[in-house]
């Protein structure tokens, strides 16, 4: 509990224009990244292990990359205008959410341009473990979040997302 007092401490003593930085553009890239990283997990590794057509994996995962980003776009810029909470340009927010939401879902999709499937599958496997080590340490940097709590979070819920995939895609 004082590590977590500590950190909201840190935060509201941030300057204004840090704030500002913080609630308009890194919270909402980090929810997209970790929205795009996370919930795309499930249906490409779901169609890898079903289907084990590497093409087919791409076309789902650019799909899901794709239908996340307008989502959460769409989400984010009519959750609030930003009058009542600070939150600045609905639209600029929204860009910002759906353009990281739809890099999240497609850096690891992009493996599967890759023909064998297994190696991509491997190669998938790293960039998934590269993108949930970068959400945790600007979860570290930005959200005074410690980087080994973060890693724990960030691991474990994408690692219940991917195990469901692979249940799915095994069924």
């Amino acid at each position: 509990m004082s590590e977590i007092l500590s950190d909201l401490s840190k935060l509201s003593g941030a300057n204004g224009d840090e704030k500002q930085f913080l609630l308009r553009v890194v919270q909402p890239g980090l929810s997209g990244l970790m929205d795009g990283s996370v919930s795309t997990l499930a249906p490409i590794f779901a169609t890898a292990f079903a289907t084990h057509k590497s093409h087919t994996v791409l076309l789902v995962g650019l799909a899901a990359a794709v239908g996340a980003g307008i989502s959460m776009a769409f989400s984010e810029g009519l959750s609030d205008d930003g009058a009542l909470t600070g939150r600045g340009n609905p639209v600029a927010r929204g860009l910002i959410t759906g353009g990281m939401t739809f890099l999240g879902g497609f850096l690891h999709t992009l493996p599967f341009l890759i023909q064998n499937v297994h190696t991509a599958l491997t190669l998938a496997y790293l960039v998934v473990g590269l993108e949930l080590l970068v959400i945790s340490w600007i979860r570290y940097k930005y959200m005074a979040t410690g980087f080994a709590l973060s890693c724990i979070q960030v691991i474990v819920g994408g690692g219940l997302v991917f195990a469901a995939g692979v249940l799915i895609g095994n069924s």
